[in-house]
């Protein structure tokens, strides 16, 4: 049986490198659509989410104004944390800065760099959400 993180955990766990899974409900009867995708988050903050404005994603985010965002640990012990959460604040363009400290938790500085300027000329939008509900589940005692 997993335990649940607590509340320093389930904020450091999330604060990690992780690749999420943000979910949305949808329209016209079509089940929630889930991306992966990266984020930012500082423990005791919010979360920031970076995409293009014009992508469907970012539509059904506006319209719903909630997500859920899964992050897990992949390998043994097996974790995960969901957040359920309110999009508070939305910001277009999303701050080059913003950009770049996300993107840098995946690539580093130098990639973060060059991955902005790949995106010169897309339009962006970041999504602060402000976590409501969170689930956690710790399963390294199951070993």
């Amino acid at each position: 049986m997993p335990r649940k993180f607590t509340e320093a955990e389930r904020q450091e766990f999330l604060a990690g490198q992780h690749v999420a899974v943000l979910s949305v409900a949808a329209q016209d009867g079509r089940p929630p659509a889930s991306v992966p995708i990266w984020y930012g988050y500082t423990p005791g903050g919010d979360i920031l989410v970076n995409m293009g404005a014009g992508r469907r994603k970012a539509r059904l985010i506006q319209q719903a104004g909630m997500v859920t965002l899964v992050v897990q640990r992949e390998q043994q012990p097996y974790q995960y944390v969901i957040v359920e959460g309110t999009v508070v604040d939305t910001t277009t363009p999303t701050p080059e800065s913003t950009r770049e400290t996300i993107a840098a938790r995946y690539l580093g500085e130098e990639g973060a760099r060059e991955f902005i300027r790949s995106m010169a000329g897309i339009d962006t939008i970041l999504f602060t959400i402000r976590p409501d509900r969170w689930l956690t589940a710790d399963f390294s005692t199951d070993m």
